[in-house]
């Protein structure tokens, strides 16, 4: 079988033939149909880094069919189609004994393409339980990415009064609007502070998240603070900025700040709410992907999404 590694050197992907392993009692193995690359962590923390990375965390978005069952097992079969939070490989191993949502069985009607996107989704929910986003609210969405894109469409379910979103790359803008959101702000084209403010009358944004990774997430940070009203939130959920990030006293001042998943409920819940989304067309995670690649072309993938990120959003693997 193949698997995706990251050796020394940065951008270093490569693919690495391995045997297929072997499953104990209590395991089952995945043969894979799809893997999801998810630019935040998977470039930023890895592809970026010029020391080795472990193929154990290259992905974590898998579908596939259970092609191996253990003994003891007894809430899986042979034939089954399943979502997987396993690395970019041809089969995974599996624990169905975990509770924490990373084997879940894919629904009839949804794809095994659409199904990689439900680690990020189960997140993306997660997140907004915790966000504090009420009914009526405006809510603005920094960054149009996976994360911010899957964040705007579960904030739907929500009722707010309006959501903006805010993106520099025009393909992602274009989305944003095919996808819900109520109005879309290209960075590069205005001021986004002055926009939410001009279009919340000068008072600023109810909740605003921080969906803006990488280098960028630098200054929308800053921005974030700047747009969100007085007894606001800001919610950071972006990571992998390559530096601190600016927390002024004066803007934070009589605002709350709250950062990533703050809910207790087990993720195992969170991923069949999510799912059932993904099913009945809340999160249109199909409307989403711009880009197949074979697994042999693994490296052209992750090329990509480095070089061109204006031009993807996501980026499959097929290993079928």
């Amino acid at each position: 079988m193949f698997r995706v590694t990251k050796p020394e050197g940065f951008g270093n992907i490569q693919l690495e033939e391995v045997p297929i392993p072997e499953i104990n009692e209590s395991q089952v193995r995945v043969k894979a149909d799809t893997t999801l690359i998810s630019r935040g962590s998977e470039l930023f923390r890895r592809y970026i880094r010029e020391e080795a990375v472990s193929h154990t965390i290259m992905g974590y978005s898998l579908t596939g069919t259970v092609d191996a069952v253990g003994a003891e097992v007894t809430d899986y079969s042979v034939g089954e189609r399943v979502m997987v939070v396993a690395p970019h490989a041809e089969y995974v191993i599996a624990e169905p004994e975990a509770t924490d949502g990373r084997i879940v069985p894919l629904l009839d009607e949804v794809s095994f393409e659409e199904g990689t996107f439900l680690p990020l989704a189960t997140s993306a929910v997660a997140w907004a339980d915790s966000s504090g986003v009420k009914a009526g609210d405006t809510v603005v969405v920094l960054g149009q990415g996976l994360v911010g894109s899957l964040m705007m469409q579960v904030f739907r379910g929500y009722d707010p009064a309006q959501i903006i979103t805010v993106d520099a790359l025009p393909l992602r803008c274009e989305l944003s609007t095919q996808l819900g959101a109520d109005v879309v702000i290209n960075a590069n084209e205005t001021n986004p502070v002055e926009e939410v403010l001009r279009l919340t009358d000068g008072k600023g944004a109810d909740l605003v998240v921080d969906c803006v990774g990488g280098y960028a997430g630098i200054n929308s940070f800053d921005q974030a603070q700047d747009m969100t009203r007085r007894f606001g939130i800001l919610q950071l959920i972006a990571l992998y900025q390559q530096a601190p990030l600016p927390l002024h006293s004066s803007k934070i001042m009589s605002k709350r700040l709250v950062a990533g998943i703050l809910t207790d409920e087990p993720r195992s819940e969170i991923a069949r709410r999510a799912l059932q989304k993904i099913k009945d067309g809340e999160i249109q995670a199909s409307k989403m992907i711009t880009h197949r690649f074979d697994y042999t072309e693994a490296k052209a993938a992750f090329d990509l999404l480095w070089n061109a990120p204006g031009d993807a959003l996501g980026v499959l693997i097929k290993w079928q």
